[in-house]
Protein backbone atom coordinates (compact mmCIF):
# COMPACT_ATOMS: atom_id res chain seq x y z
CA UNK A 1 0.00 0.00 0.00
CA UNK A 2 1.32 3.46 -0.90
CA UNK A 3 -0.38 5.40 1.91
CA UNK A 4 2.04 6.77 4.49
CA UNK A 5 0.98 7.07 8.11
CA UNK A 6 2.79 9.19 10.69
CA UNK A 7 2.38 8.01 14.27
CA UNK A 8 3.30 11.08 16.32
CA UNK A 9 4.45 9.96 19.74
CA UNK A 10 5.00 6.56 18.19
CA UNK A 11 7.57 5.45 20.76
CA UNK A 12 4.83 5.05 23.42
CA UNK A 13 2.77 1.91 24.00
CA UNK A 14 -0.34 3.02 22.10
CA UNK A 15 1.60 4.42 19.18
CA UNK A 16 3.79 1.35 18.86
CA UNK A 17 0.77 -0.93 19.05
CA UNK A 18 -1.01 0.87 16.22
CA UNK A 19 2.21 1.01 14.20
CA UNK A 20 2.74 -2.75 14.56
CA UNK A 21 -0.76 -3.50 13.30
CA UNK A 22 -0.57 -1.14 10.34
CA UNK A 23 2.90 -2.29 9.41
CA UNK A 24 1.72 -5.89 9.40
CA UNK A 25 -1.15 -4.84 7.11
CA UNK A 26 1.35 -3.43 4.60
CA UNK A 27 1.13 0.31 5.28
CA UNK A 28 4.26 2.44 5.36
CA UNK A 29 4.55 3.80 8.90
CA UNK A 30 6.77 6.65 10.06
CA UNK A 31 7.41 6.65 13.79
CA UNK A 32 7.54 10.19 15.12
CA UNK A 33 9.20 11.45 18.28
CA UNK A 34 10.56 14.70 19.68
CA UNK A 35 13.97 13.01 19.56
CA UNK A 36 14.87 11.64 16.12
CA UNK A 37 17.28 9.03 17.51
CA UNK A 38 14.54 7.58 19.71
CA UNK A 39 12.19 7.36 16.74
CA UNK A 40 14.79 5.61 14.60
CA UNK A 41 15.60 3.16 17.41
CA UNK A 42 11.92 2.28 17.74
CA UNK A 43 11.58 1.87 13.97
CA UNK A 44 14.59 -0.45 13.95
CA UNK A 45 13.08 -2.46 16.78
CA UNK A 46 9.79 -2.84 14.89
CA UNK A 47 11.55 -3.76 11.64
CA UNK A 48 13.56 -6.42 13.46
CA UNK A 49 10.47 -7.96 15.08
CA UNK A 50 8.13 -10.38 13.35
CA UNK A 51 5.62 -7.77 12.21
CA UNK A 52 4.80 -9.38 8.89
CA UNK A 53 6.40 -9.58 5.44
CA UNK A 54 5.04 -6.21 4.29
CA UNK A 55 6.05 -4.19 7.34
CA UNK A 56 8.03 -1.00 6.69
CA UNK A 57 8.94 1.38 9.48
CA UNK A 58 10.96 4.58 9.47
CA UNK A 59 11.86 6.94 12.29
CA UNK A 60 11.82 10.75 12.18
CA UNK A 61 11.07 13.81 14.25
CA UNK A 62 7.36 14.46 14.78
CA UNK A 63 7.51 17.37 12.33
CA UNK A 64 9.29 15.45 9.58
CA UNK A 65 6.98 12.46 10.00
CA UNK A 66 3.92 14.72 9.71
CA UNK A 67 5.23 16.49 6.62
CA UNK A 68 5.73 13.21 4.78
CA UNK A 69 2.36 11.59 5.54
CA UNK A 70 -1.23 11.70 4.35
CA UNK A 71 -2.60 10.59 7.71
CA UNK A 72 -1.11 11.84 10.99
CA UNK A 73 -2.06 10.00 14.18
CA UNK A 74 -1.48 11.80 17.49
CA UNK A 75 -0.77 9.32 20.31
CA UNK A 76 0.97 11.57 22.86
CA UNK A 77 -0.18 12.00 26.49
CA UNK A 78 -2.64 14.84 27.01
CA UNK A 79 -0.04 16.93 28.85
CA UNK A 80 2.07 16.98 25.67
CA UNK A 81 -0.73 17.43 23.14
CA UNK A 82 -0.75 21.24 22.81
CA UNK A 83 3.05 21.51 22.60
CA UNK A 84 3.18 18.70 20.04
CA UNK A 85 0.52 20.31 17.88
CA UNK A 86 2.34 23.65 17.93
CA UNK A 87 5.53 21.82 16.94
CA UNK A 88 4.01 20.08 13.91
CA UNK A 89 1.42 22.68 12.84
CA UNK A 90 3.56 24.27 10.16
CA UNK A 91 4.56 20.85 8.79
CA UNK A 92 1.04 19.53 8.19
CA UNK A 93 0.04 19.33 4.54
CA UNK A 94 -3.13 20.72 3.01
CA UNK A 95 -5.62 17.87 2.73
CA UNK A 96 -3.98 15.68 5.34
CA UNK A 97 -6.10 13.92 7.94
CA UNK A 98 -5.20 14.23 11.61
CA UNK A 99 -6.43 11.47 13.91
CA UNK A 100 -6.38 12.37 17.60
CA UNK A 101 -6.10 9.49 20.07
CA UNK A 102 -5.46 11.72 23.09
CA UNK A 103 -7.40 11.22 26.33
CA UNK A 104 -7.29 14.01 28.97
CA UNK A 105 -6.70 11.70 31.93
CA UNK A 106 -5.98 13.18 35.34
CA UNK A 107 -2.55 11.55 35.18
CA UNK A 108 -1.50 14.67 33.27
CA UNK A 109 -1.60 16.50 36.62
CA UNK A 110 -0.56 13.53 38.81
CA UNK A 111 -4.19 12.54 39.35
CA UNK A 112 -6.03 9.26 38.89
CA UNK A 113 -6.15 7.39 35.56
CA UNK A 114 -9.83 6.64 36.21
CA UNK A 115 -10.88 10.30 35.86
CA UNK A 116 -10.68 12.85 33.08
CA UNK A 117 -9.84 16.53 33.20
CA UNK A 118 -12.15 19.28 32.05
CA UNK A 119 -10.94 20.75 28.76
CA UNK A 120 -11.91 24.31 27.78
CA UNK A 121 -12.46 23.26 24.17
CA UNK A 122 -14.77 20.46 25.30
CA UNK A 123 -12.48 17.52 24.54
CA UNK A 124 -8.89 16.77 23.65
CA UNK A 125 -9.95 16.22 20.03
CA UNK A 126 -11.70 19.59 19.85
CA UNK A 127 -8.64 21.24 21.36
CA UNK A 128 -6.58 19.56 18.66
CA UNK A 129 -8.92 20.90 15.97
CA UNK A 130 -8.35 24.44 17.23
CA UNK A 131 -4.59 24.02 16.76
CA UNK A 132 -4.41 22.79 13.16
CA UNK A 133 -4.05 25.06 10.11
CA UNK A 134 -6.86 25.48 7.55
CA UNK A 135 -7.15 22.55 5.17
CA UNK A 136 -6.36 19.87 7.75
CA UNK A 137 -9.30 17.81 9.00
CA UNK A 138 -9.39 16.40 12.53
CA UNK A 139 -11.18 13.26 13.65
CA UNK A 140 -10.78 11.15 16.78
CA UNK A 141 -10.51 7.37 17.18
CA UNK A 142 -8.87 4.44 19.00
CA UNK A 143 -9.40 5.88 22.50
CA UNK A 144 -10.91 2.67 23.84
CA UNK A 145 -8.53 0.14 22.26
CA UNK A 146 -5.99 -1.12 24.82
CA UNK A 147 -2.34 -0.89 23.83
CA UNK A 148 -1.81 -4.41 25.18
CA UNK A 149 -4.33 -5.79 22.65
CA UNK A 150 -2.68 -3.94 19.79
CA UNK A 151 0.80 -5.13 20.68
CA UNK A 152 -0.10 -8.83 20.84
CA UNK A 153 0.00 -9.77 17.17
CA UNK A 154 -0.96 -13.37 17.95
CA UNK A 155 -4.49 -12.26 18.84
CA UNK A 156 -7.32 -10.35 17.22
CA UNK A 157 -8.30 -7.02 18.76
CA UNK A 158 -11.85 -7.66 20.01
CA UNK A 159 -12.91 -4.02 20.02
CA UNK A 160 -15.08 -1.56 18.11
CA UNK A 161 -13.39 1.70 17.14
CA UNK A 162 -15.60 4.75 17.72
CA UNK A 163 -14.70 7.41 15.15
CA UNK A 164 -15.83 11.02 15.73
CA UNK A 165 -15.64 13.83 13.20
CA UNK A 166 -17.70 16.57 11.60
CA UNK A 167 -17.49 15.24 8.02
CA UNK A 168 -18.41 11.70 7.03
CA UNK A 169 -15.91 11.77 4.16
CA UNK A 170 -13.06 12.53 6.57
CA UNK A 171 -14.06 9.71 8.90
CA UNK A 172 -14.34 7.27 6.01
CA UNK A 173 -10.68 7.91 5.16
CA UNK A 174 -9.81 6.13 8.41
CA UNK A 175 -11.99 3.08 7.76
CA UNK A 176 -9.28 1.10 5.88
CA UNK A 177 -6.88 1.56 8.80
CA UNK A 178 -9.48 0.35 11.30
CA UNK A 179 -10.47 -2.63 9.20
CA UNK A 180 -6.80 -3.53 8.61
CA UNK A 181 -6.58 -4.50 12.30
CA UNK A 182 -8.04 -8.00 12.74
CA UNK A 183 -11.02 -7.95 15.10
CA UNK A 184 -11.57 -4.19 14.97
CA UNK A 185 -14.81 -2.77 13.60
CA UNK A 186 -15.35 0.79 12.37
CA UNK A 187 -18.27 2.60 14.05
CA UNK A 188 -19.26 6.14 13.06
CA UNK A 189 -19.77 7.83 16.45
CA UNK A 190 -21.01 11.16 15.14
CA UNK A 191 -19.55 14.68 15.30
CA UNK A 192 -16.22 15.63 16.81
CA UNK A 193 -18.00 16.98 19.92
CA UNK A 194 -18.94 13.38 20.80
CA UNK A 195 -15.25 12.84 21.55
CA UNK A 196 -16.09 14.24 24.99
CA UNK A 197 -18.09 11.10 25.75
CA UNK A 198 -15.73 8.67 24.03
CA UNK A 199 -12.65 10.07 25.80
CA UNK A 200 -14.40 9.82 29.17
CA UNK A 201 -15.24 6.16 28.52
CA UNK A 202 -11.52 5.42 28.44
CA UNK A 203 -11.27 6.38 32.10
CA UNK A 204 -14.27 4.16 32.83
CA UNK A 205 -12.64 1.20 31.08
CA UNK A 206 -9.39 1.76 32.98
CA UNK A 207 -11.38 1.45 36.20
CA UNK A 208 -12.96 -1.79 34.96
CA UNK A 209 -9.54 -3.14 34.03
CA UNK A 210 -8.14 -2.34 37.47
CA UNK A 211 -11.05 -4.01 39.28
CA UNK A 212 -11.21 -7.11 37.08
CA UNK A 213 -7.47 -7.33 36.25
CA UNK A 214 -8.14 -7.48 32.51
CA UNK A 215 -7.80 -5.48 29.30
CA UNK A 216 -11.35 -4.60 28.26
CA UNK A 217 -12.62 -2.98 25.08
CA UNK A 218 -15.99 -1.89 23.73
CA UNK A 219 -18.52 -3.59 21.47
CA UNK A 220 -21.61 -1.78 20.19
CA UNK A 221 -24.58 -4.14 19.82
CA UNK A 222 -27.30 -3.86 17.22
CA UNK A 223 -25.08 -2.29 14.54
Amino acid sequence: MSMKIAVVGGTGDQGMGLARRWGRAGFEVIIGSRVEERAKATASELNAAANGPGAQFEGATNGDASARSEIVVITVPFGAQAATMKDIKARLNQGSLLVDVTVPLETAVDGKPTRVLGVWAGSAAEQCAELVPPGVEVISAFHNVPASMLSDLSREVACDVLVCGDRKEAKERLRPLVEAIPGCRYVDAGPLANSRTVEAMTALLIGVNIRYKTHSGLRITGV
